[in-house]
């Protein structure tokens, strides 16, 4: 029998990340964390040093969301444990596995107000799915195996594990343990569902089958549970329309004939209607946010719902469904798949004219835009188009927060799974450089465009250094409209063109000079003739980072949108369809279509009562 490896403390986690799988970690070294940088030297983890601990974080998020495997970064104690809050609530609301390692004052300085010390497990208590403080330096390796296991497993999301200086000091002799790797981690109290109740999924299908007006809501856990050929093989099966999310984009192909897009306040026009007029939402993996639901009280109202999540805690949350199914979604769509199989297709309700209306929807109110003449600045929506056109079909997107973000989302077709990266519940500005980082460690062979805003980047664009030091070759295109746009947007439209400090100027930084200071290739575009030369030079090289700031105009909107507050029926389209919409409402107001459909709240309600 082999003797038990004796390590110390700082060893221990090194050997524990790797017997967990880790290749890469994340991270920048202080005082309190010294000890366990001296055994990085020898193993055989990469580490890739930040510029600034937050990039560290979003950096380990845009690892998780490009290859599903959790991120990982590590930091010191104090102002670096803070530095990583805005990750970590970024991580738990989008549900991304990571596990973050900080380090803490020695155990008997804690709760002295040492150097550095800050109660890092109190902080992050709510913005964590579990953290831990360790106290002992054996204890190590369990923590390690059981944070893994529950950043991965059920609902993801991230760990923290905090731990004091001496037990990972090579110099303290209680430090010292015989290794010992645990099996499966036991959780008394963790028992994520799975599978769901049998008679559970044939409710859930009688409602399916027997729909006339019936919406596949899909959200980003899907891609958690790895179930996008699997949403495509049941939507195909009851040819059910179907939206997705903005964390569910590319879980769907955007060019299948059921696709809608994406719904919500910046959604289609069609995936925003069609959701208000079903007669059934079959919600897959999604929270029913605030973004998509616009005002709850009037959102999809004469819909029954069906609610499929992997966290019991989402039922009920924000709209009560007719149907709860607790269960892993990729596992629920299979089961689902395989009854309706045995019901065979006469099972279901004739749905033709549901595809007919939604399809004319799709015809009459498609995304649109004008383009912009000579010298008047580019327009983001045609930049996006060129940017999908000329990249890779498999290109991984990154974005910022903002109008870009919606820009990028609606114009880019996301084909493929796990090519979208963005913040969507915390709605990080500066996520977008650090994310496209972590990404292009995770996937090496792949295209990774960040998009960000000018105002975005000004926040994390210290992170190109660290990716031209360790020739991590990503792509920024800076959508440089000189203004903060969505506040300026908002400014517009609500508080009477009344902007207040709102205006960034689009000469400082000279963004070009900026990224080529930090070792990258840059470019500057000013008109529509140049955009394609430069995107192209930009996606042959793939030596070190490359940054084109394009200049757009300095007003554009974001349309569709709704109001925040106002009820999904009340999107506001682009102004050249916004005139033809109010007609057709008004008309609408006092006729029912001939095919027989309500075609507004107003109608739904007045067929309900009578």
């Amino acid at each position: 029998m082999t003797a038990p490896e004796r390590l110390n403390g700082a060893e221990a986690l090194i050997k524990s990340l790797e017997m967990e799988g880790v290749e890469v970690v994340f991270g920048y070294p202080g005082g309190a964390i010294l000890p366990v940088y001296d055994p990085l030297l020898d193993g055989k983890l990469r580490h890739v040093l930040v510029r600034h601990e937050q990039g560290a974080g979003h950096m380990a998020e845009g690892y998780a969301h490009a290859t599903g495997r959790p991120g990982v970064c590590i930091v010191t104690s104090g102002p670096a444990a803070t530095n990583i809050v805005t990750p970590l609530a970024d991580a738990m609301l989008d549900s991304v596995p990571m596990v973050c390692i900080t380090g803490q004052v020695s155990l008997g300085a804690i709760g002295t107000d040492a150097f550095q010390e800050c109660d890092t497990t109190g902080i992050t208590r709510s913005i964590t799915k579990h953290n831990y403080l360790v106290t002992r330096a054996q204890d190590i390796p369990g923590v390690v195996r059981e944070a893994f296991h529950i950043a991965t497993t059920g609902r993801p999301g991230p760990v923290l594990i905090d731990i004091p200086k001496d037990l990972v000091d090579a110099n303290n002799p209680d430090s010292y343990f015989d290794f010992d790797w645990p099996e499966v981690p036991e959780l008394p109290g963790y028992r994520p569902v799975l599978t769901p109740r049998d008679d559970v999924v044939t409710e859930a299908v009688d409602l399916m089958l027997a729909a006339r007006r019936p919406v596949l809501y899909v959200g980003g856990g899907v891609l958690k549970a790895r179930g996008a050929n699997v949403v495509l093989e049941l939507a195909e099966m009851l040819g059910i329309p179907v939206v997705t999310t903005l964390m569910a984009r590319g879980a769907f192909p955007d060019d299948h004939e059921l696709c809608l897009g994406m719904p919500g306040m910046h959604g289609q026009f069609t995936a925003i209607t069609a959701i208000q007029e079903c007669d059934l939402l079959v919600a897959m993996g999604s929270r029913f946010d605030d973004r998509v639901t616009g005002k709850v009280a009037t959102f999809a109202p004469d819909a029954k719902v069906i609610h499929v999540d992997i966290d019991p805690a989402e039922h009920g949350k924000v709209r009560l469904p007719q149907v709860a199914v607790a269960g892993d979604c990729r596992i629920v769509m299979e089961l689902m798949v395989e009854e309706i199989k045995q019901r065979g297709p006469e099972a279901q309700a004739d749905i033709a004219p549901w595809r007919q209306k939604v399809s004319g929807w799709q015809e009459k109110y498609p995304l649109t835009y004008k383009q912009s003449a000579p010298g008047e600045g580019l327009k983001p929506q045609y930049v996006v188009e060129r940017l999908r056109d000329l990249s890779p079909a498999d290109t991984i997107v990154c974005s910022g927060v903002g109008q870009h973000q919606m820009f990028a989302s609606q114009y880019w077709k996301f084909n493929y799974p796990y090519t979208w990266i963005n913040s969507g519940g915390l709605g990080t500005m500066g996520f977008a450089v650090p994310a496209a980082v972590g990404a292009k460690v995770g996937m090496p062979d792949r295209t990774v465009w960040a998009i960000d805003g000018d105002g975005c980047f000004q926040m994390t664009a210290q992170e190109l250094i660290t990716a031209s030091i360790e020739r991590i070759p990503i792509k920024v295109a800076i959508m440089n409209n000189g203004n903060l746009g969505m506040v300026r947007q908002w400014q517009q439209l609500f508080y009477d063109e009344r902007y207040s400090e709102v205006e960034l100027g689009q000469d400082l930084p000279n963004y070009v000079q900026w990224a080529q200071s930090m070792g990258c290739v840059a470019f500057r575009v000013e008109e529509t003739s140049e955009v394609d030369e430069i995107i192209e030079r930009a996606n042959a090289i793939n030596d070190r980072p490359v940054v084109v700031e394009f200049r757009l105009v300095e007003e554009e909107n974001v349309y569709p949108m709704v109001s925040a507050g106002a009820s999904n029926s009340d999107v506001i389209v682009d102004p050249s369809q916004q005139a033809a919409l109010e007609a057709e409402r008004a008309a609408k107001a006092t006729d029912q279509s001939s095919d027989g459909f309500p075609t507004s709240i107003a109608d739904t309600h007045q067929n309900a009562s009578s």
